[in-house]
């Protein structure tokens, strides 16, 4: 190819809009809203589903079976559920490259030690979410594996107040100012049955480099513990995690 030539670009194939919208969406924001749509509501049909989504229902049928070819979701009668490709690809996923590695033998130790469910969360478009479990087959189901901002899960807390710039996920409560220079100075945050009757929780910062956090270390135990007490045990668990977080 001679210099200067111009590459074409290829613009994505759109998807005729459903409510007006001249300029569509692509195929490929059609076959997120999906699968987003199929979350949501565990199983349904075509026609449920494309009217969450906006989409024509001959296209999301189209997609949708396209979809399932791939394995990312799965027929079930004249419904489709999540796929089993989707689960393999989502437990790829990790906030820091050696997370999982880092974090897999002390998380077991913790729990053991302690007795409780140990999991680790992330902060993701104001929500939390919970990306790892230990013991898996303790993970509390009322919990799942998403639970909804504001101010009330302990990994939330501790992921905001030791944020550095803070993420932008107001309206903060008045006191949270305070309260944040508490979870700084006490290296933890708790939730006393704030998200789910019977589970308490207490989190710590899980630190990369330059000591910005990660992610954050959850111990899930019920009311008739101490806290206060896990915290501390979670703390040291947290710095070893976060040692092997900034090895080379």
């Amino acid at each position: 190819m001679a210099p200067g030539t111009r590459v074409p670009v290829r613009r994505p194939e759109t998807l005729p809009a459903a409510t007006g919208n001249a300029g569509g969406r692509s195929v490929l924001e059609g076959a997120f809203a999906l699968l987003e749509a199929v979350e949501r509501a565990v199983e349904a049909g075509p026609t449920r589903l494309a009217a969450d989504c906006g989409l024509p229902k001959t296209t999301a049928y189209r997609l949708l079976e396209q979809l399932a070819d791939l394995g990312a979701v799965e027929r079930c009668g004249g419904s489709y559920r999540v796929g089993p490709r989707m689960f393999r690809l989502g437990r790829a996923w990790q906030p820091h490259p050696r997370l999982r590695a880092a974090a897999g033998e002390p998380m077991r130790r913790l729990a053991q030690l302690t007795g409780t469910t140990v999991g680790i969360a992330v902060l993701w478009k104001g929500e939390t979410l919970m990306v790892e479990w230990c013991p898996d087959d303790q993970r509390p189901e009322p919990l799942g594996t998403r639970m909804t901002w504001p101010w009330f899960t302990a990994a939330g807390k501790v992921l905001v107040a030791t944020a550095a710039p803070a993420p932008l996920l107001g309206p903060l409560p008045a006191s949270w100012s305070r309260h944040a220079d508490t979870i700084r100075e006490q290296g933890a945050a708790f939730d006393r049955e704030e998200v789910v009757t019977g589970v308490c929780c207490a989190a710590v910062p899980l630190l990369g480099v330059r000591g910005t956090p990660v992610a954050a270390l959850c111990v899930l135990t019920d009311p008739a513990h101490h806290l206060e007490r896990l915290a501390e045990t979670a703390r040291r668990t947290g710095r070893v995690i976060s040692t092997g977080l900034r090895r080379r």
